[in-house]
């Protein structure tokens, strides 16, 4: 699983804040780590010091799933690290409902795959056809 970290403009991306997200991300993850291939957090100061206020800083995470599509969170607070924090904890619980919800369908279902019945088919054809 490989973690990507961009920043906006108004934010700078040192190292010690790069391991710190990351550190922050993977414990969150760390139970779904072999069904991601990948993870982009993308850091963002929605009222940057131009624009005066409050500072709103945004996290917005998107994990790539091996066989599914990506899902992204986002969560806004008014310091970074919450907002990291925010966004690892939803992402957590969005794999889990996800991957739960797989792991149920797998061993509950009571059709048979799909690839058989057409293999079937096929050879119910194949035998027709011989007669």
């Amino acid at each position: 699983m490989t973690i990507e970290i961009t920043t906006d403009h108004n934010i700078e991306g040192h190292e010690s804040l790069a391991i710190e997200v990351k550190g922050i991300v993977e414990t969150s993850v760390d139970l779904f780590s072999d069904q991601i291939t990948r993870l982009e957090v993308h850091l963002s100061d929605e009222n940057s010091k131009k624009k005066g206020g409050n500072n709103k800083m945004r996290c917005v995470i998107v994990a790539r799933l091996e066989g599914l599509r990506p899902v992204a969170v986002a969560d806004h607070a008014p310091h970074l690290g919450q907002a990291v924090d925010g966004a690892a904890d939803k992402l957590n619980r969005l794999l889990k409902s996800i991957l739960g919800r797989l792991h149920h369908q797998q061993n509950y279902r009571t059709d048979p795959p799909l690839l058989k019945q057409k293999h079937r088919a096929y050879q119910a054809h194949q035998a027709h056809q011989e007669l």
